[in-house]
């Protein structure tokens, strides 16, 4: 009798669990290899999403058992990850670059040219733009003059930016629109001169100050333009960037293409230092919106290494006197940091040259304490001498890198700075132990878009051709797991975003990457084929492939 009541109690009890109501969820992922980057670097096979947050996480059964969801993805045992989030990017730059000719894909000077026809050609316009030339991967490796770009365009402005955004050659149409004469030009290093006349290479804020003379997109155009430049991140997995410099009527724009719900992916706004921005943002506080972030200031302390416009406590290697480019005073530095400091805000400062990065870390260190956690970043810290290493630790200064800038510069970064100085730059295991974290980014549209090119040039530390075949200074690699939360949590925490977003745990927002190869696993070789199957930001696909 017992027996037979024990019986009917477990069967009462097996159907009772089989038929027990699920919670809803809107979606389910089963079946994958979902790496959530949480602190335990947890691996789970199922994910149930609700309301554009990760609801749980466990084994597919255990997801089945316990939710239900009208949309369910097989994800046939491919690998999921966080939204890849972008650290360091110009994506503003990127979408108005849409209407450039463009100058990467150039082998010479004259390859440019040829470019730039064509361009012209086929979207004729008041001002003939490009960017993307690099003088470093042409037979002649000097800079350009503009002798035949006044020959072929005498009456049409012509602007043509350098990869780096730190030098534009321009033709004298356009310099007798800008007023400039060579009398009035205060930074002589910034505007080559050659026989009383300009080149036409201008550097720096005279380089600045030809873009900004180019008639901006706007309304429709720039809505057009900003989508398909949305468009392209999904595609590569992106879900969220920090737009390294804008000024407010842009900041405005992006705030008015979330409410609109134009534009899906967050953005971490890094403020210009103007008056206006510094009055309207800066000085009334931290920001903080579902999709917009506004409470940090990107200033820039020196040039870039290919146009020799970072600052170095030594001369370069090859051009003996030549010191680089320092676009800011400490004293100015210093007044940013104070109000930045007084009101909350990071401050994160581009410097590529180890005088520079010496600059901004001693100007840093007179406002913070060890152990503080405002996260005040170095942008791109690519040279840094040995001696200051340490204030990365000391200071918690957060070293925000691009791991593409070391395979893009390999082959012509020792030639400017020798052997020794190479030995301390693109040092990111280095850096990576000062603090315990470190975020990544791409820096487009000066390098590819692509967060997977990050993560092949941070563990294998070789170009997409897998060039050097031991990798360039393989000591400072990344391991692949810290690789993967430097495009995913440490990304967020650098943006202070880490409590909603970058890892995949529950309460977060279910932003996340399908991919169609396991780049945690992958061969090496592999990682750069992989292609984005599927993009989801806030539970909601953005991209499929």
């Amino acid at each position: 009798m017992l027996n037979r009541l024990f019986s009917i109690s477990l069967i009462f009890m097996i159907l009772t669990s089989c038929n027990r109501d699920r919670s809803s969820a809107d979606l389910i992922v089963e079946n994958a290899v979902i790496y959530t980057a949480d602190s335990g670097f947890t691996v789970y096979s199922a994910m149930a999403v609700s309301k554009g947050k990760v609801l749980a996480l466990g084994d597919t059964r255990y997801i089945r058992d316990n939710f239900k969801a009208d949309t369910i993805i097989n994800a046939e045992g491919k690998a999921v990850y966080p939204g890849f989030i972008d650290a360091h990017c110009h994506f503003y730059g990127y979408a108005l670059q849409k209407q450039y000719a463009d100058l990467r894909p150039a082998t010479s000077f004259d390859d440019m040219l040829k470019i730039i026809e064509k361009h012209h050609r086929d979207y004729p316009s008041a001002w003939l733009t490009g960017r993307g030339w690099d003088q470093n991967k042409w037979p002649v490796k000097s800079f350009p003059d503009n002798s035949e770009l006044n020959r072929l365009y005498p009456d049409i402005p012509v602007l043509l930016t350098r990869i780096d955004g730190h030098a534009v050659l321009v033709n004298d149409a356009a310099i007798r629109l800008s007023g400039l004469t060579p009398d009035s030009i205060t930074d002589k290093k910034a505007a080559h001169i050659r026989d009383g006349k300009f080149t036409g290479i201008f550097m720096e804020s005279y380089a600045d100050f030809f873009r900004q003379m180019v008639p901006l997109p706007a309304g429709k155009e720039l809505t057009t333009l900003m989508k398909e430049a949305a468009g392209d991140c999904y595609g590569v997995g992106l879900t969220m960037l920090a737009d390294a410099g804008l000024d407010a009527n842009v900041i405005d724009f992006i705030d008015s293409l979330h409410s609109e719900n134009e534009l899906k992916m967050a953005v971490y706004a890094m403020i210009s230092p103007n008056d206006e921005n510094i009055e309207r943002f800066l000085k009334k506080g931290i920001r903080v919106k579902p999709k917009l972030s506004i409470r940090s200031v990107k200033m820039y302390a020196d040039g870039a290494l290919g146009s020799r416009g970072a600052c170095l406590l030594k001369p370069y290697s090859d051009d003996p006197g030549n010191y680089g480019i320092m676009t800011v005073t400490p004293e100015e530095l210093g007044r940013i940091c104070l109000m930045a400091y007084d009101r909350g805000f990071q401050v994160n400062t581009h410097a590529i040259g180890d005088s520079a990065v010496r600059t901004v870390l001693n100007v840093y260190s007179n406002y913070l304490l060890p152990g503080n956690d405002l996260r005040w970043r170095v942008e791109h810290a690519q040279i840094v001498d040995p001696g200051d290493m340490g204030k990365f630790g000391e200071f918690a200064i957060i070293p925000s890198v691009q791991a593409t800038h070391a395979t893009s510069d390999m082959g012509w970064a020792g030639q400017r700075i020798g052997k020794t100085r190479l030995q301390n730059a693109y040092a990111y295991r280095k850096l990576l132990q000062e603090n315990g974290w470190m975020p990544n980014g791409t820096d487009f549209p000066i390098e590819d878009i692509s967060p997977l090119y990050t993560f092949y040039a941070a563990v294998a530390r070789k170009d997409l051709k897998g060039n050097p075949p031991a990798g360039f200074q393989r000591e400072n690699a990344l391991e692949r797991e810290e690789a993967l939360r430097s495009i995913t949590i440490w990304a967020a925490k650098a943006c202070f975003e880490e409590n909603r977003r970058g890892s995949l745990e529950p309460g977060k927002n279910a932003d996340f990457v399908i991919l169609d190869n396991d780049i945690m696993t992958a061969p090496e070789k592999d990682i750069p084929s992989t292609k984005v199957v599927a993009t989801y930001i806030d539970g909601v696909s953005v991209f499929s492939r």
